[in-house]
C-alpha cells in the first residue's frame, strides 16, 4: 500500500512511524536530546530544530504506547498524507519535502521565541508544525476543494477550512486552551510555509490559483 503514497509523503510517514516505534521498544536517555528543549535549558541543541518534528512519545513520560502518544501519530500521518499527496503531484518530492522541513523549523523558532517569553521550561515534540504547513499550502493550491469536517454538516472549501483552523489555533494560543498543545508552534508551521511560498511565488517557481 505504501508504494501507492508519491516518495516525499512515504518517506516522512515511514520515518515518523519508525521513530516512534524505537521509542516504544528501545527506550533511551538519549532520544531526550531530540526533543526540542527552551533556549533556556542545559539540553538544547540546534539539531532538535528538525528532529523534534520526528518524535510522538517523551521518555519521561513512561507510558510510550499510549492512546494521547499513539493519536497524536496517528492524527499527524494522516493529515500528512490526506494534503501532502495533492502537494508533492504539483510541486514534486524535492520541492515539497524543501516546503514541509521549513514548516517544521518555521513551528520550531516560533515555539522557542514563546518558550523563552514565557518562561517554558517543557520540551516540545511532534511534526504538527510541518503538516500545519503543508495544510496552508494545500488551502493556497487548492482554494476549492472540498474538504469534509467532522463537526460541519457539509464540505467545505479548502481555503475556509484552514482559514477557521488557524483562527482556531491563534485563539486557544492567545487564551492558552487545550493544554499541552503547542498551539503557536502550529502557527510557525503555516508562518515558515507562508514566506517560502510568497518567495516561490514572486521568483515565478510556482503559480498559485
Amino acid at each position: 500500500m505504501l508504494k501507492t503514497f508519491p516518495p516525499a509523503v512515504r518517506a516522512i510517514l515511514i520515518a515518523n512511524v519508525v521513530m516512534y516505534g524505537i521509542q516504544i521498544f528501545f527506550p533511551s536517555d538519549s532520544l531526550t536530546y531530540l526533543e526540542l528543549w527552551p533556549l533556556a535549558s542545559d539540553l538544547f541543541r540546534p539539531y532538535q530544530l528538525i528532529t523534534y518534528a520526528f518524535l510522538h512519545a517523551t521518555p519521561r513520560a513512561g507510558h510510550f504506547f499510549s492512546d494521547v502518544n499513539s493519536l497524536h501519530l496517528v492524527m499527524n500521518m494522516f493529515a500528512l498524507w490526506m494534503f501532502g499527496r495533492g502537494l508533492e503531484a504539483v510541486w514534486g518530492p524535492r520541492r515539497f519535502l524543501l516546503y514541509y522541513f521549513a514548516s517544521v523549523l518555521g513551528a520550531a523558532l516560533t515555539q522557542l521565541t514563546v518558550t523563552a517569553l514565557a518562561g517554558n521550561g517543557y520540551p516540545t515534540i511532534g511534526a504538527s508544525g510541518g503538516v500545519f504547513g503543508v495544510l496552508l499550502a494545500f488551502g493556497l493550491t487548492f482554494p476549492r476543494q472540498k474538504v469534509i469536517v467532522l463537526i460541519a454538516p457539509y464540505p467545505i472549501p479548502a481555503w475556509l477550512f484552514v482559514t477557521l483552523y488557524g483562527i482556531a489555533e491563534l485563539f486557544m494560543g492567545v487564551f492558552s486552551l487545550q493544554s499541552g498543545v503547542a498551539h503557536f508552534a502550529h502557527l510557525g508551521g503555516m508562518l515558515g510555509g507562508a514566506l517560502v511560498i510568497v518567495y516561490w511565488h514572486a521568483t515565478g517557481q510556482i503559480r498559485m490559483r
